[in-house]
């Protein structure tokens, strides 16, 4: 008998017999945390690097650094989603090989993620922000972060699959620990290395970037320690590690590859939104970015639920258990339109008060609370896409959410922009371009999720609850 099964579970995983909705709550909840402090870390980061200058210009920096940052979090969180896919149907299977493969292949995709991000930060950064900007001071504000975030990116993306595998297995709990310790430690070091205070050198953006990874490393070190003495259902071999195993790599990325790319497209968009804004000016660039943090605060909620109920998903489609799929769908789309439209609501009254905290000045303030106002009406319909696209990766359909993304951001989104901006010269007007586009990604994801859910979850007999 092989090493993967001689340490098997002696009943069944939780997904499989707790109450849905308190299974839902309790894989949630702590992911939901975490990320509402993800969120607060990234807004806490933005704050401090908004008073290193008073026009803007280290926002916008920052807000042009973005589509790398975020072309980082998509292979990381993409190659997650394929291991996340993989390692909880081979649960509800009983295939416990398969699923310690799914865990040692993942932990050697991110150090190869690492590799890539390395390169990219000694080779191509310099010539990203000279491409981007004609500022001095932008460049100057920008180049050293982006440099820092990439280059020593080791800690995020083994923090990204370790805590993976511990939401894979229903160890949600731990998952928000190493989260949220890794956001504490970053708030912490933010206005210490940034400013300088207890004797410590001003590295101002710099300071910011190494206050991050550091924060990202000590997350990874405390889920590899959780992986090893706490997740009982998988079993982490330095051996089968550095022994790449092809098979299951090309299972990994069949479902996590159209993640990525969905997800890359996102790091596009932001590019070519940040080319059209800065045709008005940086300040333009700076709302961008504020918004676009400050968003982050009811999405990263939603995208944390999301994260326990896929894994819950797939072990009942695993399992063959067709009334625990729908009604986890069902509670996790009412509670993803509560999150949004809550969301909504604050936006559009305190607007003002939202921006005061990254040291808006007037003309800042000009374009951000009627931009804020515009975009957030879409948040509602956001809910919904975002919820129905739990069907697509737990069920291995993430072409459907590919399909959608391209079409969202790519098809209508930037197009869309680009029109309001050339014919109406107001930037004011740009931001009609969310709510047009988040129409069209919530009609298509009704119609995948109808085409899904006839195809995999109607043809399903068995009913245990």
């Amino acid at each position: 008998m092989s090493e993967q099964l001689q340490e098997k579970p002696i009943k069944e995983n939780k997904m499989g017999v707790m109450p849905v909705k308190k299974l839902i709550i309790t894989m949630s909840l702590p992911m939901m945390i975490s990320m509402i402090v993800q969120a607060l870390y990234n807004i806490v980061d933005s704050v401090f690097v908004s008073r290193l200058d008073a026009d803007s210009l280290a926002m916008a920096a920052l807000t042009l650094a973005f589509p790398i940052q975020s072309l980082m979090i998509a292979v990381g969180s993409g190659t997650g989603v394929g291991i996340n896919a993989m390692l909880s149907t081979s649960l509800g299977e009983k295939r416990y090989d398969k699923s310690d493969s799914a865990a040692n292949q993942g932990i050697l995709l991110g150090f190869f993620s690492f590799i890539v991000f390395l390169l990219i930060g000694i080779f191509v950064v310099e010539p990203f922000f000279a491409n981007r900007s004609s500022d001095a001071a932008v460049i100057a504000f920008g180049v050293p972060y982006l440099k820092i975030v990439t280059m020593m990116s080791f800690g995020l993306f083994m923090q990204m699959i370790l805590e993976r595998l511990l939401q894979s297995t229903g160890l949600t709990f731990y998952s928000m620990i190493t989260q949220t310790t890794g956001a504490v430690i970053n708030i912490i070091l933010d206005p210490i290395m940034i400013f300088g205070y207890f004797e410590f050198p001003a590295l101002g953006t710099a300071g910011a970037a190494y206050a991050t990874v550091i924060g990202q490393s000590v997350a990874a070190c405390l889920a590899l320690i959780f992986n090893l003495t706490k997740n009982k259902e998988i079993h982490i071999n330095i051996r089968k590690i550095i022994s790449p195993d092809f098979s299951t790599i090309g299972r990994i990325y069949g479902v996590g590859l159209p993640s990525i790319l969905m997800m890359s497209i996102g790091s596009v968009m932001s590019d070519f939104m940040n080319k059209i804004l800065d045709a008005f000016s940086s300040t333009a660039v700076a709302v961008y970015g504020v918004y676009f943090r400050l968003q982050s605060f009811f999405f990263m909620p939603v995208f944390g639920l999301n994260n326990g109920i896929i894994p819950a998903l797939a072990y009942n489609y695993g399992a063959k258990k067709r009334e625990r799929i729908d009604e986890a769908l069902r509670f996790g789309v009412i509670l993803a339109v509560c999150i949004m439209t809550v969301g909504t609501i604050i936006f559009e009254t305190i607007p003002g008060v939202l921006l005061d905290l990254f040291n808006a000045k007037a003309q800042v303030k000009a374009i951000g609370i009627p931009a804020m106002r515009i975009i957030a009406l879409h948040f509602p319909f956001a809910a919904v896409a975002i919820s129905l696209g739990t069907v697509f990766q737990a069920f291995s359909k993430s072409i459907y959410s590919l399909i959608i993304s391209v079409c969202r951001q790519l098809v209508v989104l930037i197009p869309v922009a680009w029109a309001l901006a050339y014919f109406t010269n107001n930037v004011g007007s740009v931001w009609f371009s969310f709510l047009v586009a988040e129409g069209v990604s919530c009609a298509l994801s009704i119609f995948f999720f109808r085409v899904v859910y006839k195809q995999v979850v109607e043809p399903i007999r068995g009913s245990g609850s």
